[in-house]
């Protein structure tokens, strides 16, 4: 038989046609046990290998994989094989073979799917002088390809794909969009003007449809639906069209561009049913034709061989994988968790004041519980810390990050000083508060020069006595490989850092990234990232 024409066809399992005679031998899939005694069971074990599930999309090189040439530079998207610049403006081609993008816009690695994505702005700002700019906010990239197949009118399809961002604050939240127009032939758009704006300003071209997306330095999933009026030959993504007032240009990525009818998106595991009740099922579409084995977290689950697996058995990655005569096929995990059922809570009250707590009327200090139903019919235990509040004056000294706040009941504070306020709660209870805020100091230098000269030849972070603990130090190459990781740094040392080697080489000058995790004397465990240059 043939499953559609989106399954990957003619490969076999090897552990599932194992025979009794090579059960000591090689893996049985689907049984929990590791068979052939390489500490791995089921699919995590590699004679289990099974294709997974692609659809096919109708947008050619949908992960800019195929190639004519090694982008050297900004502005090469024709290296990519089918790809168009669709606007003046131009959109990036970024490969692992050579080019890996700007330096100042690192693109988060590993890419989605393959070596290859392609990077974008929406808008451009250009610092001309200290005085003057060079900025035109309807600056948009757009790449743009004619399809494999036209988008028939009245019919659904889903354009799913992954968006990258760079570092803060040059990938701000965007509304990614997607076009359309019905001849091959309006590519390029704008007549060549880079202030012509977003493939609408065109009659020729339609908007297909648009998703919201934010994040920070990360690769996120989104998809749109799309039901088009009239047959669609070429299509065009990036940014919306309003204009974006900036003072920096803002930077995306691009990768793995899934077009295709929506039902051939139904081997995707799909959640149904409320959460928390007995109708609660992880579901993919269900042939006759078909034999199923569901996974969790690559062992087999016992006895779950039908299309939908009802009532999943606790937090943990799902996948299927299902056969035919032509051999098996395992869909993409799907990442299942139960929601929280145990929420803290603290609560104060004015003495004198009674708290209601389910069938429960305290005045009371202490610890107190209830079972509660949640929108999504999961019990919840409610632990609530109740305090009843006699004082009505208090003094603190406290430190924070600049970056942080300090809260006394609806008022907040950031800046260091002295304050006293008299504030009242949501409660209703008068107090007066002395606050003392400083600021805690931690000093990460933004370029070292590990060159034996014994000036700047480490990068460590360093503090003031209030910092308590340098947990760990990591360092990224460009390429988001781990160069140098340590534990437990002296926290006062300059030397106790990272001295520019990566093993026993020197690292080439160049920018990296780093992670890492501190305590301060408040106990508090924080994270921080950033740059630095090592120069050379």
């Amino acid at each position: 038989m043939i499953i559609r024409h989106y399954l990957i066809l003619n490969i076999v399992c090897i552990g599932l046609l194992a025979t009794p005679l090579l059960a000591q031998q090689v893996e049985v899939c689907n049984n929990t046990i590791d068979d052939d005694g390489d500490g791995l069971a089921d699919q995590n074990d590699p004679d289990c290998f099974c294709p997974i599930f692609k659809q096919v999309s109708l947008i050619p090189n949908p992960s800019f994989e195929d190639k004519s040439c090694c982008p050297a530079n900004r502005s090469q998207i024709e290296c990519a094989d089918v790809w168009i610049q669709a606007s003046a403006t131009t959109t990036d081609y970024i490969h692992t073979c050579r080019f890996l993008g700007a330096d100042d816009l690192p693109m988060p690695l590993p890419v989605p799917d393959g070596e290859g994505a392609i990077g974008f702005r929406d808008g451009r700002f250009d610092q001309a002088s200290e005085t003057e700019t060079n900025s035109n906010p309807n600056w948009k990239e757009y790449a743009g390809a004619c399809l494999t197949g036209p988008l028939r009118a009245g019919v659904s399809y889903k354009f799913q794909f992954h968006i990258g961002f760079t570092l803060q604050p040059f990938s701000p939240d965007i509304n990614v969009s997607f076009f359309g127009t019905t001849n091959c032939d309006h590519l390029p758009f704008g007549n060549g003007d880079n202030t012509f704006g977003c493939p609408t300003n065109s009659p020729d071209w339609i908007n297909l449809g648009s998703v919201i997306a934010s994040g920070t330095f990360t690769w996120l999933q989104k998809e749109i639906i799309v039901t088009p009026s009239q047959d669609i030959y070429a299509i065009a993504i990036g940014p919306d069209c309003p204009n974006r007032a900036v003072s920096f240009s803002p930077y995306y990525f691009f990768d793995n561009l899934i077009l295709a009818e929506q039902s051939a998106f139904e081997f995707d595991i799909q959640r149904s049913g409320e959460l928390c009740s007995n109708n609660l099922s992880l579901e993919i579409a269900d042939y006759d034709t078909l034999s199923y084995q569901w996974y969790k977290n690559g062992i087999a689950l016992p006895e779950e061989t039908d299309a939908a697996l009802l009532n999943p058995p606790g937090d943990g990655n799902y996948h299927v994988v299902f056969e035919s005569k032509e051999g098996c096929v395992a869909t993409k995990t799907f990442g299942y968790k139960i929601p929280k059922v145990t929420t803290v809570m603290a609560q104060t009250i004015c003495e004198g004041d009674v708290y209601r707590f389910g069938n429960q009327q305290l005045i009371q200090a202490g610890m107190y519980w209830d079972t509660l139903k949640t929108v999504n019919n999961c019990d919840s235990i409610i632990e609530l810390d109740l305090t009843v509040d006699t004082n009505k004056g208090d003094s603190v000294s406290i430190k924070i990050f600049p970056s942080e706040s300090y809260d006394i009941g609806q008022v907040s504070f950031n800046q260091q000083g002295m304050y006293r306020e008299t504030i009242m709660s949501s409660i209703g209870c008068d107090s007066t508060v002395n606050l003392t805020l400083a600021y805690y100091h931690v000093y990460a230098p933004n370029v070292f020069s590990p060159n034996g000269d014994g000036v700047n030849d480490f990068f460590s972070i360093s503090g003031g006595v209030d910092l308590i603990q340098i947990k760990n130090l990591t360092i990224f190459d460009r390429w988001g490989n781990q160069v140098f990781t340590k534990q437990e740094l002296m926290p006062h040392s300059e030397e106790d850092g990272w001295d520019g080697r990566i093993g026993t080489e020197k690292a080439e000058s160049g920018v990296y990234m780093y992670s890492v995790n501190l305590v301060m004397d408040d106990g508090k465990e924080r994270s921080f990232s950033g740059g630095v240059t090592l120069r050379r």
